[in-house]
């Protein structure tokens, strides 16, 4: 934590607020900081990121993630997923229904009729062995267990966070199985440019742009009906930069399925597994930008259009609904059960790995 007392972080978050013992483990809060004096805290309770402190264009410093206070409003959570790590599978499978080597597979329904981001007992639950490795890097491990919510194989699981100089926070995944099985990683992240307040004010204004020019439509449940269509001439075009709330209450069937904008991004790739770019919002009052790159093939867009303003988080900040922006890298929703989409099949002896960036600056 360097010579700064606790009470000197950016953010105002005590590490005793998050020390307690959940079954057995441990539980911490970790700060990253960077030269520049920037920070992110982390919890190893579902490797929650509770505070993203970065400037304005005025050099005002404020939290533009969307956090919690202490390690039992994590655990409590009413939003259980808000700002987590989420695994073994992220977004939905249908009916939490799979095949694999010919054997079928039954997850806990959480969502509606589906499987939702790895169960109620997914990543985004457990206590993670953490490694605070210096002032701006921090690695989470775990081994998820054979059966473990349902899931086939046992897979261990390592995810580093590094805070760099350039504000950039950079999530690294990797993980291995001993026995043929499915994974699809990715972080939660609610981010609120504006800074987090009571209330955190809305995205609506908020420049989005997208690098994909397709998406994956939904039925009712939030679930793909496997058509791959073009975003051109739909509220889903992302691909020139416009106000989020611009088209996010259209006339539309999709944006009433999701309640305004939860669907995946079939991101533009020269080749597979490349760290390009995906998505970029420009905050206009603030002047704060974030962009977005990973190695993932796509980017669900989540407008938290489910957030309801009456819980508390980090300083008292209250989070109503559409006031932050997710940017969910990974791969497709129900991926097991269509072929064509790219696959999420993790073999033993191949290692999974992922990358993805959130840097966050100033416009000019």
């Amino acid at each position: 934590m360097g010579n700064l007392t606790e009470n000197a972080n950016l953010c105002g978050l005590k590490r005793e607020d998050f020390q307690t013992t959940v079954n057995g483990k441990k539980t911490d809060l970790y700060i990253l900081r960077n030269r520049k004096g920037f920070e992110v805290a982390i919890t190893n309770y579902g490797g929650a990121i509770c505070s993203i402190m970065v400037p304005d264009k005025e050099g005002k410093v404020g939290n533009v993630i969307q956090g919690h206070g202490n390690i039992q409003s994590v655990i409590d959570s009413p939003e259980p997923y808000l700002s987590t790590l989420i695994g073994r599978f992220g977004n939905r499978i249908c009916r939490g229904q799979f095949t694999l080597n010919g054997k079928d597979y039954q997850l806990a329904i959480n969502n509606g009729p589906n499987a939702l981001h790895g169960g109620p007992t997914g990543f985004h639950a457990r206590v993670w062995d953490a490694r605070q490795m210096g002032p701006r890097s921090l690695a989470l491990h775990r081994v998820s267990s054979y059966g473990e919510e349902g899931f086939t194989g046992e897979v261990d699981v390592t995810v580093e966070f590094t805070w760099s100089d350039d504000n950039e926070l950079i999530i690294e995944y990797m993980a291995s199985t001993n026995k043929k099985t499915i994974v699809n990683l990715t972080h939660h992240a609610f981010f609120s440019l504006a800074g987090t307040a009571d209330p955190t004010p809305t995205i609506d204004d908020q420049i989005l742009e997208i690098n994909g020019d397709f998406y994956l439509p939904t039925d009712e449940t939030a679930i793909p009906t496997g058509e791959i269509l073009k975003v051109e001439g739909t509220p889903f075009d992302f691909r020139t930069p416009k106000p989020i709330g611009q088209d996010i209450n259209a006339d539309n069937e999709q944006i009433k399925f999701g309640n305004g904008y939860d669907h995946n991004y079939v991101l533009n790739k020269h080749e597979e597994g490349e760290l390009s770019f995906a998505a970029r919002i420009i905050e206009p009052k603030s002047g704060r930008t974030l962009e977005c790159y990973t190695t993932e093939p796509g980017v669900q867009l989540y407008t938290g259009n489910y957030l309801t303003g009456d819980y508390k988080g980090v300083g008292g900040a209250t989070f109503p609904r559409r006031s932050a922006v997710c940017l969910e890298c990974q791969h497709f929703p129900d991926s097991p059960n269509r072929p064509y989409f790219p696959s999420v099949v993790l073999n033993p002896h191949h290692r999974y790995k992922q990358k993805t960036v959130y840097k966050f600056g100033i416009t000019e």
